[in-house]
């Protein structure tokens, strides 16, 4: 092996262990909003954000993680949604009564204000869904 490939090599290789890895919370497709709760608080149909799947998905194409924080009011819930694809948003979207943020195409300030009318507290810092 010639000194000019054990150089590139070697270049490569520290180029790529320098590379950080992507904090897992700015993973995936994420949505974040507020919905009603739906749900009898059953153990067969628990009390739950709206569009929250239950029983939990198994399906890589729907929504596969959310987290929420009940509303000051205790009707509605703060929730954030992930999907492998943004497809998986689609009935979101579509639901004209909710407004939606996308994690990355609106900035923090935006959605901490408009979430702040339902849950005074909420800091986008230290609410959401981590995924493996």
């Amino acid at each position: 092996m010639s000194p000019r490939v054990l150089f590139l090599l070697l270049v490569l290789a520290f180029v790529t262990s320098a590379q950080r890895r992507v904090d897992p919370k700015f993973t995936y497709s994420r949505v974040i909003c507020v919905v009603p709760f739906v749900g009898q608080g059953t153990a067969a149909d628990p009390k739950r954000p709206e569009y929250a799947p239950w029983p939990a998905s198994t399906n890589p194409t729907g929504i596969v993680g959310f987290s929420f924080l009940p509303s000051d009011d205790g009707k509605s819930a703060v929730v954030e949604f992930v999907a492998y694809q943004r497809a998986a948003f689609q009935a979101i979207f579509n639901d004209k009564s909710i407004t939606a943020f996308e994690l990355g195409f609106v900035s923090k300030a935006t959605i901490e204000t408009a979430i702040q009318q339902y849950r005074k507290s909420f800091n986008l810092d230290t609410f959401g869904v981590v995924m493996p």
